[in-house]
């Protein structure tokens, strides 16, 4: 909970104050969505590159690149980073891909939502059920393709698009660092709250709770103890208190 000890709180308007400020922002606002209407117009004009036949690891073994798409014509894929052995993956790319939990309605629009890691698949599948992950994974562990899409072993996590033609992939768009953001709905929601997300880096007013960055964000054990098969005994206190566990940092903001 946050302390509310600082008396930190908004002024007190009457009604028609209070409209004449949201409607300031309001503009604000609506000039930023007009700007991600343009953003994602010039985002449907971008060119695209022609893919080798990848082959992945999904959960019955080999499977070229274009299989994964189940026959649709486009594929969203996250690329979760992946520390070889380790109990505890990313907190961030955990608690990113455990709001995926109805992606369904993407089969109206042609397209599929998989996580990809540089993990071994049987690592990688048992990492999935312990935090409660429902989505589809496959393991480039044997291929080039995280490395050649910007998700390299030992690297950052990503987001890449492709489309297929026929039997052949291409790649369409990539994002990484707060470009995934915008893949999220945490974010959104925490951003219209009065306090907002309490990060230090943030413009905030004085006196405002602040808190320093990732602290709040969920680690990977404390996704698998709201969300994995077993919640009551999923992880024990001290292991959410690991920072490798609750949060990788994204590579810079922008």
């Amino acid at each position: 909970m946050t302390d509310q000890s600082t008396g930190a709180l908004p002024p007190v308007v009457d009604r028609r104050e209070w409209r004449a400020a949201l409607d300031d922002l309001r503009a604000r606002e609506k000039a930023a969505t007009r700007e991600l209407d343009a953003i994602a117009a010039q985002r449907r004009r971008l060119p695209m590159v022609e893919l080798p036949d990848y082959t992945l690891i999904g959960p019955d073994g080999p499977i070229r690149l274009v299989e994964v798409f189940d026959g649709r014509s486009q594929l969203i894929t996250y690329h979760h980073m992946w520390s070889e052995g380790a109990q505890w993956q990313c907190g961030g790319c955990t608690g990113l891909t455990s709001q995926y939990v109805r992606l369904d309605f993407l089969d109206n629009y042609d397209a599929r939502f998989v996580v990809v890691t540089n993990g071994p698949i049987d690592e990688a599948l048992a990492y999935r059920a312990r935090v409660g992950n429902t989505m589809d994974w496959y393991s480039s562990a044997e291929s080039s393709f995280g490395a050649d899409v910007d998700a390299p072993p030992g690297g950052g996590f990503a987001v890449n698009v492709f489309l297929r033609v026929g039997d052949t992939v291409h790649r369409t768009w990539h994002t990484t660092g707060r470009g995934t953001e915008q893949l999220s709905h945490t974010f959104p929601l925490v951003d219209i709250l009065p306090w907002g997300r309490q990060e230090e880096w943030q413009d905030s007013p004085d006196g405002w709770p602040q808190s320093p960055t990732y602290s709040k964000w969920l680690g990977s054990p404390d996704v698998a103890r709201l969300y994995g098969p077993n919640p009551d005994g999923a992880a024990g206190p001290t292991e959410s208190a690991d920072p490798a566990a609750r949060a990788v940092p994204p590579k810079g903001r922008r």
